[in-house]
């Protein structure tokens, strides 16, 4: 049994790690061979290899059904950006979102006015909505009609860092788009799904209103019932930075609290029982249903989301090992539970939460299953945690993420605290608030004590200024081996080994952190990069150890910003820890979001914007104050210099600007700084145009007063994202660029590139590019030749392959 849970975990797997999804006929192919496995005579290690080799077949075989199936229900391309009416229930508590929106979920009952030409197609069943305006409200109708505007599930595709795409295949989301209107839907028939999200829309409002006054309101119905709506940026700051994310995620350890809480419960009270009327397996049974039972109630209040499900799974089983009393042992159950997960939901392997709970079980119980003396709990919960922090090292870094510096000093005391006091709390009081309402008061000072102490703690440990922990995965390994060891080995030697390399490594790691300059990785020919930050604008160029960023990318009042979702992952995974010269063009927030966190999380050199002004104000007040006085380590903010000129490794940069004049003082998009780039020299070298939002106005007295140099190829970065009051004909007939990039959000309402601006690069023969459509884009200029590479090409298979410009210009 274990090798065929084993074979068919790994088969469910190797599909996510492999990306690619076999057509209909590839699926039928593995279930026959994997059917010939099974009937193929032998006996020994032939027939071990054959069950093996036949169940992993299944594993891929299972996963790939359901991974085709759901990218079936994808809208359909003629649907989008079109007006549709549909019917269906709320299956999600609806939150408040950026501009004032209301962010839900629909699950599709009937579409009412698909189109002819989609007939045949499997509609989306789930819907992302965003309704924006003055009519959005939080109180919707269970039942409704909605008239909406959609588009395909999409997200920005880069080297590192987020992908809303893949969250949205994994949630099944086949569609997202906008609300136009909302109305009650009488005649629709409830469910049962819908009955449950129904009353959990009103338990999480009848919450929000006995909680309204206290001060942890938003914590309390996070670890409650798993509603993070009300949580703003600060608390993901804090939570990211002392690595406990997973304490308001409701998953393994809630609900096996809930569990153990229940049991502990149960077997007290069956103590006052005679032992005549309830023999030893029926006490352990009903000890058993009811962990079952209760937990299951706690993990629907929760949502019974993906995580959720796969917590209550895990607990489910491990109360079957403990009513089993040992006669299974618990590496069986551990891989029982990771083929029953993937069994019941075979899109787990996206989660980055399936791995790490699985990854933190295996390594509790590699150091704790074999023991033949258990140590003191206070003991214990030090081990723990220790081998939880340097066991899932590798894992992280694998994921192109570092463990926070102070997570297993956060968890040391936070886990128990959660555990034993906050937790019990919580529960109590949610049961005193519904028995008794008007206790709303006293349960909101006990919430406010236990979670305020917690906060507090986490709080503290975010302000420390501790280095980044980040290694490449070899090194990740060796100290994870080393803290292992040092815990499982008891050989005084042994361990005293292990912490003195454990201290000449972490030595240096401080003195680089507080001491030394940051270094680049050597980047031996000249690169560029276009990244995909949607609707906003961020450009790298590097040689050599000298890296320039132009632009920062977007951000939004919810706390979402380019910087933090790509440029600070990216850069970590491209080896980058110092940007030499960082170009802010103007100051509009899809051009310089997060800039005050990309200075606080990088070594930033100069700084050159069209605007200095406007950047001062973005900056946190006590930078910006910095900044003013010339002290401390804030950049100074230089004025963009029409001919000056700066170098980046072999290459030189130039700057233009529109200049200013007595009828006329550049502001907003006109105040752009535009930076040319150039590699090599004559007419063979490289030109790269960055010209920010600029308009015809500005681009016409740029071509008057600027001159153009011979090069072999050109790259020009569409003025304003391919608005038409940019790229003017002159323009683009002037420069003649070999490749144009738009730089845009997908269907984003503005619409760009206009389809004018489009047929003028088509005219000159540029070869065009979308960001919308090819993800980030990178350039190497090789002695023979520019090597393009789209980041969508190289996507799975959940993600749509990349698209030279968007086909409906």
């Amino acid at each position: 049994m274990r090798t065929g849970i084993a074979s068919f975990s790994c088969g469910a797997i190797l599909l996510y790690c492999s990306g690619v999804l076999l057509p209909p006929l590839g699926l039928l192919l593995l279930i026959v061979v994997a059917l010939l496995c099974f009937l193929l005579p032998g006996s020994g290690r032939r027939s071990t290899l054959a069950w093996a080799l036949a169940w992993l077949l299944v594993g891929l075989a299972w996963v790939g059904w359901h991974a085709g199936e759901r990218l079936q229900g994808v809208l359909p391309s003629p649907l989008e950006g079109r007006d549709l009416v549909v019917l269906g229930h709320l299956c999600e508590v609806p939150s408040r979102g950026s501009y004032g929106s209301v962010r839900f979920s629909l699950c599709v009952q009937h579409w009412e006015s698909a189109p002819a030409n989609t007939v045949g197609h499997q509609l989306p069943k789930r819907l992302k909505l965003a309704w924006y305006g003055k009519d959005a409200q939080l109180d919707l109708p269970q039942l409704m009609r909605v008239e909406v505007r959609l588009k395909r599930p999409h997200g920005s595709v880069n080297p590192a860092g987020f992908r809303y795409e893949s969250w949205l295949f994994r949630n099944n989301y086949g569609a997202t788009g906008t609300v136009q209107s909302v109305s009650a839907w009488e005649q629709g028939a409830c469910g049962s799904g819908c009955r449950f999200h129904h009353w959990r829309k009103n338990l999480a409002q009848g919450l929000a209103v006995r909680l309204a006054d206290i001060e942890h309101r938003a914590l309390a119905e996070a670890l409650l019932i798993g509603e993070r709506g009300s949580m703003g940026p600060e608390h993901w700051r804090v939570f990211q930075a002392t690595g406990t994310v997973h304490l308001v995620a409701i998953s393994g350890l809630h609900i096996g609290l809930v569990a153990m809480g229940l049991g502990g419960l149960v077997g007290l009270l069956l103590r006052w029982l005679p032992q005549h009327r309830l023999a030893p397996s029926r006490r352990r049974a009903l000890v058993l249903l009811v962990v079952i039972l209760g937990s299951l109630a706690y993990a629907l209040a929760a949502g019974f989301t993906v995580p959720t499900r796969r917590a209550w799974v895990m607990v489910v089983l491990a109360s079957w090992l403990w009513f089993r009393a040992g006669r299974v042992g618990s590496g069986t159950g551990w891989l029982v539970a990771l083929g029953l997960v993937l069994l019941l939901d075979p899109f787990s392997p996206l989660d980055r939460g399936f791995w790490l709970s699985f990854g933190a079980v295996a390594v509790l119980l590699l150091v704790f299953s074999g023991r033949l003396r258990q140590p003191p709990a206070t003991t214990t919960l030090v081990l723990a945690q220790c081998a939880i922090f340097a066991g899932l090292w590798p894992m992280l870094t694998f994921m192109d993420q570092a463990p926070a510096a102070v997570g297993w000093l956060a968890n040391l005391v936070a886990i128990p605290w959660l555990s034993f006091v906050v937790m019990p709390v919580l529960i109590l009081g949610g049961v005193l608030l519904g028995l008794a309402p008007a206790s709303g008061a006293l349960v909101g000072s006990a919430y406010d004590a236990v979670l305020g102490l917690l906060w507090k703690w986490l709080a503290l440990l975010a302000a420390w200024p501790v280095p980044e922990l980040n290694v490449n995965p070899a090194v990740a390994i060796v100290i994870a081996l080393l803290v292992l060891c040092l815990i499982m080995v008891p050989i005084p030697k042994a361990r005293a080994l292990a912490c003195s390399l454990l201290v000449l490594w972490f030595a240096p790691v401080l003195v680089a952190k507080h001491g030394n300059a940051p270094t680049n990785t050597y980047a031996p020919d000249p690169e560029l990069w276009v990244f995909d930050v949607g609707q906003g604008l961020s450009v790298l160029a590097r040689h050599k150890d000298q890296v320039l960023l132009y632009d920062t990318g977007p951000e939004a009042p919810s706390g979402y910003s380019g910087v933090e979702s790509v440029l600070l992952p990216t850069l970590k995974s491209l080896g980058i820890t110092r940007i030499d010269t960082l170009i802010l063009s103007h100051g509009d927030a899809d051009h310089v979001g997060g800039l005050a966190l990309l200075v606080e999380s990088l070594a930033v050199g100069q700084v050159i914007s069209g605007e200095p002004g406007r950047i001062l104000d973005r900056l946190e007040p006590d930078v910006a104050a910095e900044q003013r006085g010339a002290q401390g380590p804030a950049p100074r903010i230089g004025a963009c210099n029409a001919g000056q000129e700066i170098t980046l490794g072999t290459g030189v940069v130039e700057f233009w600007q529109l200049p200013t004049s007595p009828e006329f003082i550049p502001s907003g998009n006109d105040a752009s700084c535009v930076a040319i780039l150039r590699f090599g020299s004559g007419s063979e070298a490289v030109e790269v145009i960055l010209p920010g939002d600029i308009s015809r106005r500005a681009e016409a007295r740029m071509l008057a007063t600027h001159s153009l140099h011979p090069v072999a190829y050109r790259i020009l970065v569409a003025s304003h994202h391919g608005s038409n009051t940019s790229s003017g004909r002159s323009w683009v007939n002037k420069l003649r660029p070999d490749v144009v990039v738009y730089t845009a959000g997908y269907r984003h309402r503005y619409g760009h590139p206009h389809p004018r601006v489009v047929s003028r690069f088509q005219d000159v023969g540029a070869r065009a590019f979308n960001t919308a459509y090819s993800g980030a884009i990178n350039w190497v200029f090789r002695a023979s030749g520019p090597a393009i590479r789209q980041w969508r090409q190289d996507a799975p298979f959940w993600i749509r392959p990349a698209e030279t410009v968007n086909p409906d210009t």
